[in-house]
């Protein structure tokens, strides 16, 4: 068999997730038959059924479902490696860092200030981020480093380096009746009727079931917690999201959560190794400060 080629790939992906021709020609752009002529073709250097046709659309097969689950990371390789490119090619070259807008801000410019001292350090461009989206950035391609949360972000198929643990906050409306508490649990938030907590998008864009508002941006989350529409569980340095309607208390039974540098776990590049080590030493620059300072 030939190797495989990046637009019949394409293609066969478009289909697979539109589970029907018309449709993912009207998305590619393209009309249908030449859409199910390259699918046939691809089907014929395969040598099996990619798809069982049906008078509403598609339906992947087995040999359709494995070739499914081995071109989109294809195909994401090969964007990536075509980003990567070009911006190494780029006349001032730089290295793009993806955030979540909000968080980590205090270590976010720590990190953008020791990366600048570095004389062999090259330029960040930060690139921020919702929930989920560094992740996504690193996947594809448009950034090479990212400040990721575990226990919130996906970290499969990237290395990480720990930089810092910390405390959970209750994000709560300052005229909420826990707002003077010196902490709450886990269980007093859950049981909050007036306060359901907020409905985040999964990584493949559904929301989980229940009574709290679905968000997609922390600017939207900061003000339904003015609004006093929900209340929100964040890392304490995330406080930056904190209007003045708002009252960060403790929540003493949430698992810590841990701020990490990630990196896509093939990565080889001296210039990220740089970033990496010098994150490391921006986090333990202000453990060190808020220790002098406790």
């Amino acid at each position: 068999m030939d190797d495989l080629e990046t637009r019949e790939l394409r293609y066969f992906v478009t289909v697979a997730e539109e589970a029907h021709f018309g449709r993912a020609a009207a998305r590619l752009g393209m009309s249908q038959p030449p859409l199910s002529r390259a699918v046939q073709q691809l089907e014929q250097r395969i040598g099996a059924a990619l798809f069982d046709r049906t008078p509403r659309g598609v339906v992947l097969t087995a040999a359709g479902t494995v070739l499914l689950e081995e071109a989109r990371p294809a195909l994401q390789a090969v964007a990536r490696a075509g980003r990567r490119a070009r911006r190494a090619g780029q006349p001032t070259r730089r290295l793009v860092l993806a955030v979540k807008a909000g968080a980590d801000h205090d270590l976010l410019q720590e990190l953008l200030d020791v990366q600048r001292a570095d004389p062999l350090g090259l330029p960040l461009e930060v690139r921020f981020g919702e929930v989920h989206e560094q992740g996504a950035f690193l996947r594809d391609g448009t950034a090479d480093v990212a400040i990721m949360h575990r226990t919130y972000d996906d970290l499969t198929g990237f290395d990480t380096e720990d930089l810092r643990t910390e405390q959970q906050v209750a994000i709560l409306p300052r005229s909420h009746r826990l707002a003077a508490r010196a902490s709450v649990s886990t269980a007093e938030l859950r049981d909050l009727p007036d306060l359901p907590a907020a409905r985040w998008p999964r990584i493949d864009g559904t929301y989980p079931d229940g009574p709290g508002p679905e968000v997609h941006s922390q600017a939207q989350l900061a003000q339904l917690v003015a609004l006093g529409h929900t209340v929100i569980v964040i890392p304490r340095s995330s406080r930056t999201l904190q209007w003045p309607e708002h009252v960060a208390v403790p929540v003493l039974d949430a698992p810590p959560a841990t701020t990490v540098v990630a990196w896509p776990a093939a990565s080889t590049s001296q210039d990220v190794a740089r970033v990496v080590r010098n994150a490391a030493h921006a986090a333990a620059t202000l453990a060190g400060a808020e220790a002098r300072s406790a």
